[in-house]
């Protein structure tokens, strides 16, 4: 696939998505955010692809929302703002939406900043792995908005409601070594090593089943806000639909075989 502000590149199975505008720090542009919504449904409908590793070009993840895009909109005729805003938002939380249930696994390789909705974005995804030079920033403070990108349901889910709060009520800079401390990041590598590390993690998240992890996962994104009866009503459904996939008939195929060649 051909894109402008991104790039996309599969080996192995696993895919490599970098945003790819490092003189902006990657800012999401509205542009950009119309080919990542494209690569993100690719990604997802393309079953050789079994697990996405997201980063960024050059020296930063990703700088938020694209200041140029703000400009227009506070230039918009006062009617029109509201709804402009509105419409907006929800191509926001498309792909935020997109990113986070893609039925595969999914890390963000975060190389350098990631503010506002970077860092957003950066927990839209299962895991972070970050290098020594990243840092994690809820700057929307400064901008005099709230997190859009859906950190008021991520970050508290990670690091807990009193620790969120503080970090989306000062948008201060979270170096990668706090970050890992709070669990905000999962691991911390070398710049050097950083995107070796991710698809080597997510070959190994990806080698089960895809039809389990695609089921698993979402429940588990649910699972917070489900009581123990609803998890275990769609975990018996999952699982109805596990025990006819081909996966689960070659596992238990081998496993018998490999019991009868032993005795």
């Amino acid at each position: 696939m051909n894109f402008q502000y991104l790039e996309l590149q599969q080996a192995n199975g696993i895919a490599t998505l970098a945003l790819n505008r490092p003189d902006k720090r990657n800012a999401m542009s509205d542009d950009m955010r119309s080919e990542f919504i494209e690569a993100l449904e690719y990604v997802s409908s393309t079953p050789s692809i079994r697990a996405l590793v997201l980063t960024g070009n050059g020296k930063g993840f990703c700088a938020g929302g694209d200041i140029a895009g703000m400009q227009r909109r506070m230039n918009a005729p006062a009617g029109e703002v509201g709804f402009n805003g509105w419409k907006r938002q929800q191509r926001v939380h498309h792909t935020q939406a997109l990113l986070h249930t893609m039925p595969k696994p999914t890390i963000a390789a975060v190389n350098g900043a990631a503010s506002g909705l970077g860092a957003d974005t950066a927990l839209a995804c299962d895991f972070i792995i970050a290098n020594e030079w990243a840092n994690f920033s809820w700057s929307y403070i400064h901008r005099g908005i709230i997190p859009d990108g859906g950190g008021m349901y991520f970050l508290p889910r990670r690091i807990g409601l009193p620790k969120a709060k503080e970090l989306i009520f000062t948008g201060r800079k979270v170096n990668v070594d706090e970050a890992l401390a709070l669990g905000i990041v999962d691991r911390k590598t070398s710049a050097e090593r950083l995107l070796e590390e991710a698809q080597a993690w997510a070959t190994e998240l990806s080698q089960g089943s895809a039809t389990a992890l695609a089921l698993g996962k979402t429940i588990l994104n649910q699972s917070f806000e489900m009581t123990a009866q609803q998890v275990f009503a769609q975990g018996s459904q999952a699982q109805g639909i596990c025990y006819t996939s081909t996966e689960h008939r070659a596992s238990v195929e081998a496993f018998l075989a490999k019991s009868a060649v032993k005795e």
